[in-house]
């Protein structure tokens, strides 16, 4: 294994635009972008690289990432979990991915101010965010999918809820912009944020729950749902039990663990969005250990036998998070003047 030092800030410009490259190198002619060459592609994570070449200042390859998501997407607003060689493969509809292209349209107008194109998109933001939203229960939570018999899977994720809150509020952002009103989004991203606020038993990866994922501790503060002094005691609540010293964030509490380039890169983000740049960006030094010779970096790695894992895996979306990582702690040239936190 040939890991590389990791990069003074000077650098960061190069790194951001390597990394842009790998995924570009990677997009399909649809535009669709896999995880890396040969394999599947999801759309929330598809949403992800798609936000790291606006960030990267390619924007066109970006919008050719979202009209890839409009003329796949499915007739009830939805998209299928997975695509291989842009044919549906995992047959699940979710939530998150249906929703998550307004976060990524929105950071695509900020970064280009194009509001001829997030016009065009506005109905498949709308369908998207409106199949998100036929699964939110009386008491705010979002179920987390559908199955290929229509049948709500009944339960919903933390993690994933935050991330509805955000794309919900992005659009609404869009909405403004347009010139449109969406008070029922409104109200449903109130009943969403009251739940994850109040009543956290709601979701199935929360509390003492015997999941305990990283994302579920700190998407709330990521997405800006919990905040201030409460945000800030949540991520010191856990940070023994998934920061490790010098290597980064593990995926998931329970051994073996496992640091992961993507966590690691998330924290960062929430760390910053509370104001606390020293501890993100030591964090944020700490993925350089998982950068391989070529550049790209690799998903994560087992602890304490230091075992890259999964073997031979460099995904885009990897990429994608260091790039946003990098953007929000050094405001890089590449971000095209957009505050991304």
């Amino acid at each position: 294994m040939n890991l590389r030092p990791k990069p003074t800030p000077p650098d960061i410009q190069e790194l951001v635009q390597q990394q842009a490259s790998f995924i570009t190198q990677t997009q399909l002619p649809s535009g669709a972008i896999p995880w890396y060459e040969g394999d599947i592609t999801d759309p929330w994570d598809h949403v992800e690289c798609a936000i790291a070449l606006d960030l990267s200042g390619r924007f066109d390859e970006a919008a050719r990432a979202y009209r890839w998501l409009r003329d796949v997407q499915n007739p009830d607003g939805s998209w299928w979990f997975s695509y291989l060689n842009d044919q549906p493969q995992d047959l699940t509809r979710d939530t998150n991915h249906s929703s998550y292209l307004a976060v990524g349209l929105w950071y695509h107008y900020l970064a280009t101010r194009d509001v001829d194109f997030i016009g065009q998109m506005w109905p498949t933001i709308e369908k998207g965010m409106a199949f998100a939203l036929e699964l939110q229960q009386p008491s705010g939570e979002i179920y987390w999918s559908r199955d290929t018999k229509n049948v709500a899977y009944p339960v919903a994720l933390l993690a994933a809820s935050s991330c509805v809150w955000h794309s919900i509020r992005c659009g609404l952002s869009i909405a403004r912009i347009l010139g449109l009103n969406k008070p029922d989004w409104g109200a449903a991203s109130r009943r969403l944020a009251r739940a994850i606020n109040e009543r956290p038993g709601l979701f199935d990866d929360s509390g003492d729950n015997k999941y305990n994922y990283a994302m579920s501790w700190y998407y709330p503060v990521l997405a800006g749902i919990i905040k201030g002094r409460r945000a800030k005691e949540r991520i010191q609540s856990r940070w023994a039990d998934f920061v490790i010293d010098d290597w980064g964030c593990k995926c998931i509490v329970e051994a073996p663990w496992w640091v992961t380039v993507a966590e690691t890169c998330e924290l960062v983000l929430a760390l910053t969005r509370i104001g606390e740049h020293d501890r993100a960006r030591l964090l944020l030094d700490r993925i350089f250990k998982l950068q391989d010779s070529d550049g790209r970096f690799w998903t994560g790695m087992k602890i304490p036998e230091e075992q890259i894992w999964p073997p031979g895996q460099k995904p885009t979306w990897v990429s994608a998070a260091v790039i946003m990582a990098a953007t929000a702690q050094f405001k890089t040239e590449g971000a095209a003047g957009i505050k991304f936190l």
